[in-house]
């Protein structure tokens, strides 16, 4: 709060709260809402810091009282959708999906039902091309700033010079282990799918989400990431059906089974293995040597969201480097933004999970966009699952 504001503001915090709140469901214009509390000029200055009043047009807007977010687990710090509702009288629903084919199909069959939406970088251009996902308007997105962002995990945002999707974080799959628990050395996926079958027998997990489960078998076989080719594939499937039987399970919300002991291995993103580690220091991570996933995540609002001021002024709100920032010292995902970057403290910019070494990224892959839609890869993973 500005100096100004507490030596001359003649109205309570509650009341004032109360105005602005009215004010961001479309209540009441900016006019009232500047004339009752007496801000005036000095309020139209507020108006325009990053996280209070993020635009003029948003702030005539009716954004509704509930907007819907989907996202991936443990993604998110429940603090963030607090102060957004408290900002602007908008409830965040907070949907969970597990793999981009899920989110493909939902936004397909057309009743999704979201408003905002976390799409990973391989993903944007089949959204963009089956006409799914809004280019958007950045007038309305004044906390993002581009020339902040690392280009190189944020440029697939944009297709056919259209900006679709804002970069999130970015982050790679890799292995959480149990060291107390598993005793052999877990450095790669080669090694991953043995100890699976063997020290980790009935403790292993992998994701049910065909890219990261499938690219995952292959790179173990000496093979791209994003393959589909028929004969590399064909030996992907037997290796996942030959350690089917001694999994504990597929599922792409592993923390839970990792935290109870029920699963001692499990493949497993950036932010879950850091959140992991911290809470349980036993719980190790580590990026395969033999190749496996790099990736960023974007914010994007679907072509059918039912609320999409609400999801542009979520979105700017996210977009703020403060509450950015406070996002990834929960979530303990890498940012793409040097702004951010400048605000996380220490123990973050030099985990080496969270941000590792150049040497350890340089085997690994973006996704491709046409794992997504490949028919060989869905088939495979859906024998695989019912195996």
């Amino acid at each position: 709060m500005s100096k100004w504001f507490r030596e001359n503001a003649s109205i309570s915090a509650s009341d004032l709260t109360e105005e602005f709140m009215r004010l961001r469901r479309g209540s009441v214009t900016r006019r009232h809402f500047l004339g009752v509390t007496g801000l005036g000029a000095a309020a139209a200055l507020m108006a325009r810091q990053p996280g209070l009043f993020p635009s003029e047009a948003h702030a005539q807007e009716d954004l509704g009282s509930v907007m819907v977010l989907a996202t991936w687990p443990n993604y998110h710090d429940p603090s963030t959708f607090e102060a957004f509702t408290a900002a602007t009288g908008v409830a965040v629903e907070v949907h969970v999906f597990g793999s981009n084919e899920e989110i493909l199909a939902r936004l397909q069959a057309g009743d999704a039902g979201w408003d905002l939406f976390v799409p990973t970088n391989h993903t944007i251009s089949t959204y963009a091309d089956l006409g799914l996902i809004d280019p958007l308007d950045l007038a309305r997105l004044p906390n993002y700033d581009p020339k902040t962002q690392n280009a190189r995990f944020t440029n697939e945002g944009t297709v056919d010079g259209k900006i679709y999707a804002l970069p999130k974080n970015w982050g790679a799959t890799g292995i959480a282990f149990n060291s107390d628990r598993i005793k052999s050395p877990v450095t790669s996926w080669k090694a991953f799918f043995e100890i699976a079958m063997t020290e980790a027998d009935g403790r292993a997990m992998v994701h049910d989400y065909q890219l990261t489960t499938i690219g995952s078998a292959l790179v173990s076989l000496g093979h791209s990431f994003n393959s589909i080719k028929p004969g590399e594939l064909a030996e992907a499937e037997e290796l996942l059906l030959r350690v089917k039987p001694h999994l504990y399970a597929i599922n792409s919300d592993y923390q839970p089974a990792m935290r109870a002991s029920n699963a001692w291995m499990t493949m497993c993103w950036t932010g879950d293995g850091a959140q992991l580690n911290r809470d349980i220091p036993e719980i190790q991570f580590a990026l395969g040597t033999d190749g496996g996933e790099i990736w960023s995540d974007f914010f994007g609002i679907p072509k059918s969201a039912g609320n999409k001021p609400a999801a542009y002024a979520l979105l700017n709100f996210l977009m703020d480097p403060q509450n950015a920032a406070k996002e990834h010292i929960a979530n303990s995902t890498p940012t793409t933004d040097s702004r951010v970057m400048s605000l996380l403290p220490a123990e973050i910019t030099g985990d080496k999970i969270v941000y590792p070494d150049e040497a350890a990224l340089m085997p690994l892959e973006f996704g491709a966009a046409v794992t997504l839609t490949d028919p060989a890869r869905a088939e495979l993973m859906a024998r695989f699952k019912s195996a």
